[in-house]
């Protein structure tokens, strides 16, 4: 199957069951909203060596939010509710109470699942805190030296997909480079989903496993340009001299999935001629349980 010029493969990006939870930041401006945001997604590209994967979903006119001030929803991920909610504590409580004017809110209502978020955090305010009810919803007011915190007691933690991916195959960087970043954009645009990686892409690309035993995880061999003669195996083309990666995460499959078809289309788009081949990732089918075609999802 072609889009053009570009060959997409008959293969299936193989993504796996995680947890996620939504953060609704608010503050007195889109500047601290944002600036809350930015730094509680921080260092989140990886559950392989940051123990939680996050991202900025959207942001938020004052009429979306619970307290009717400009905020940003934020997706969090990890591979267990508990991961999930000791993620948020330590990074709410870091990155979230310590940005002038901001709350916090739940933003996923109807879960099975709730994780102690601000019953947690209310012992920083060393007795002095307080609970409030706004909007049905039970929530504590800290104290910090600006005014106060206010921050929901839980935070619905539901199942989700991590892991859903695309690969670029090009026949140079600028190109590729172009195609992803456009694949990237358009992505960011759709609801229920991150990237979590640096700007949406990733050069870093890995496979299960490594040759030394400490490690998790070591670089995607198979897709490496300069290992093309001396790795045990080559996935690459001829023409294909650079490879980009961008992963999706998201709360339930389909959004994953529509992320993945837009993302083909925006890359051809932007790539042209130079855009060589779309891929995706995958290990058989053994290592994640969502198996999403690329070839289907072209033909809806």
């Amino acid at each position: 199957m072609k889009i053009r010029s570009t060959e997409i493969t008959d293969t299936f990006a193989e993504a796996f069951k995680m947890s996620a939870a939504r953060i609704i930041i608010t503050a007195e401006s889109d500047y601290w909203a944002m600036a809350a945001a930015q730094s509680v997604t921080g260092f989140a590209t990886s559950v392989i060596g940051c123990r939680c994967e996050a991202g900025i979903e959207k942001t938020l006119s004052p009429k979306e939010t619970p307290d009717q001030r400009p905020g940003v929803s934020v997706l969090l991920f990890a591979n267990s509710t508990k991961g999930v909610g000791n993620r948020l504590v330590e990074r709410i409580g870091q990155s979230v109470m310590t940005c002038p004017t901001t709350a916090c809110f739940n933003g996923l209502d109807g879960t099975e699942e709730k994780f102690s978020v601000g019953e947690k955090l209310r012992y920083f305010g060393d007795g002095y805190q307080g609970s409030k009810v706004l909007n049905d919803r039970k929530m504590w007011r800290i104290p910090v030296m600006e005014g106060e915190f206010l921050i929901d007691d839980s935070f619905g933690i539901q199942a989700a997909v991590g892991g859903g991916n695309l690969l670029f195959l090009g026949k140079e960087l600028s190109s590729t480079l172009q195609a992803a970043t456009a694949a990237a954009e358009a992505m960011r645009k759709l609801p229920n989903i991150i990237l979590p990686m640096p700007g949406g892409v990733v050069r870093s690309g890995s496979k299960p496993g490594s040759r030394y035993k400490a490690l998790p995880a070591s670089t995607n061999d198979a897709f490496c340009p300069t290992l093309r003669g001396s790795a045990p195996k080559t996935e690459l083309g001829e023409d294909e001299a650079c490879v980009l990666e961008i992963v999706i995460d998201g709360l339930d499959e389909s959004s994953v999935a529509e992320a993945m078809r837009q993302g083909m289309h925006a890359a051809v788009e932007a790539g042209g001629e130079g855009l060589a081949r779309i891929t995706a990732g995958n290990y058989g089918g053994n290592l994640g349980q969502y198996k999403i075609g690329l070839h289907p999802l072209l033909q809806d």
